[in-house]
């Protein structure tokens, strides 16, 4: 059974269908191999209904409506500006200045292919024009961009917890080590880079031009404040705290701010339900999926097969990284951690592995699927939004893949990074 089922979603992705189609054609071939027949296929539908019944799921239309008003509005270029007034003129500043305004804005919409539009679209021409080259300027932005998705919020970590069962608070807190970790080691190469290139510096804001860009940045600031701050608090659990951000980019953009207008929300609410009902239709049918080999206990067969049911703490954790991580570079995230995450957690209960650092873990593996070969789901965002041909995204990728590796290893090795914020929020 688990051969065919295997077998029915390659061919089908292979064809060109979207991932939701793949995934639900080998679930229903699975159950019908195993209750011979359709006569129970309510069963398989009200498993699909339960995937997205959980209330912390709100957080993510929420957390994208967010996104998506501050990326039509000014607050994306705010943050830009900040960063570039304090660290745009020394060596390496302005790539500096991408890495970190990737990170900020990770803070905001927990999106990366958000992400990449927001921060890319306007810091692309000005590297490529202080004498960057655009394979590496491409590589920056869609690897700097995976830093959303451990910066809280992150949609991968709620869909994790929800999944899991694990805090999404206490993830949230557990991801912004590692995320703060990666940003430092992209910045020292961004460095090193221009020097061996021998890379223009900007010019150096006086002091009253970054009091000025602080100032025009204070509001969108806020974002951050209100997740972080929330949830560590007790203020807001993470489903309060994304319709506190939604309020709050309502407020800045529409009121403040003024740059939108009330005939923008249709396209923001346009996009945001398309999104929205892309990302929970992989979530309902991932779920049927992963009961369906739950049921036929196909995870205790794969992990049987793989040795990995005799591996300690560590095996386990580099086997999860390994296959979230190669999963990735060939289908969606979310779908990656919805199919993948149950097949996991028989070894993760059985060796006690702190499900935060498993999350975290996840998380970054995601992150890293997403931006490599050969279809990496932000390549492609880059793509359209940057019109480039494929070799040039992906071209400068293999010292940021390299570094994002070297931050899981480091994790494993060292997981107080991810859990030292969690202990003194939570502990």
């Amino acid at each position: 059974m688990t051969t065919i089922m295997v077998t029915t979603m390659i061919a089908l992705l292979l064809l060109g269908f979207p991932m939701m189609i793949p995934l639900i054609t080998a679930a229903v071939v699975g159950f019908y191999m195993m209750f011979n027949g359709f006569g129970q296929m309510d069963t398989l539908i009200q498993q699909m209904m339960a995937g997205i019944r959980p209330a912390s799921l709100i957080a993510v239309p929420m957390f994208i409506l967010a996104a998506d008003i501050m990326t039509r509005g000014q607050s994306a270029n705010r943050l830009i500006d900040m960063v570039m007034a304090f660290i745009g003129h020394i060596k390496g500043g302005l790539a500096v200045s991408t890495a970190a305004s990737c990170t900020l804005f990770g803070a905001v919409s927990g999106s990366t292919q958000a992400t990449v539009v927001a921060v890319g679209s306007p810091l692309r021409p000005k590297m490529l024009k202080a004498g960057y080259s655009d394979s590496f300027t491409l590589a920056l932005i869609i690897n700097a961009s995976d830093i959303a998705f451990l910066i809280p919020p992150s949609i991968g970590m709620i869909i994790y917890g929800v999944i899991s069962g694990t805090s999404i608070g206490e993830l949230f807190i557990a991801g912004i080590g590692p995320g703060l970790m990666i940003l430092c080691m992209f910045s020292i190469y961004c460095i090193i880079y221009a020097i061996v290139k021998d890379v223009p510096t900007e010019a150096k804001s006086s002091w009253k031009e970054r009091a000025v860009a602080v100032q025009q940045a204070l509001w969108p600031l806020g974002f951050p404040v209100i997740i972080v701050g929330g949830i560590y608090g007790g203020i807001f659990s993470p489903t309060e705290a994304a319709a506190a951000c939604v309020l709050y980019a309502i407020l800045l953009e529409f009121v403040v701010f003024r740059s939108l207008k009330m005939n923008d929300i249709y396209a923001i609410a346009k996009s945001t339900g398309l999104i929205t009902a892309v990302v929970f239709i992989l979530v309902a049918v991932g779920n049927g999926f992963s009961w369906i080999i739950s049921f036929a206990q196909i995870p205790q067969m794969i992990l049987e097969a793989v040795g990995v049911n005799d591996a300690g703490p560590t095996g386990v954790l580099i086997a999860i990284c390994i296959s979230f991580f190669v999963a990735c570079m060939f289908v969606d995230p979310i779908v990656v951690i919805l199919v993948l995450t149950p097949i996991f957690a028989p070894a993760i209960a059985a060796t006690g592995l702190d499900p935060v650092l498993v999350g975290i873990l996840i998380t970054l593996q995601v992150a890293i699927g997403s931006a490599t070969p050969p279809f990496g789901c932000d390549i492609f965002t880059a793509i359209a939004i940057f019109k480039r041909p494929y070799w040039d995204v992906i071209k400068g990728t293999p010292p940021f893949i390299f570094m994002l590796i070297l931050a899981a290893a480091l994790l494993i090795m060292f997981p107080q990074i991810a859990l030292f914020l969690r202990d003194v929020a939570f502990r």
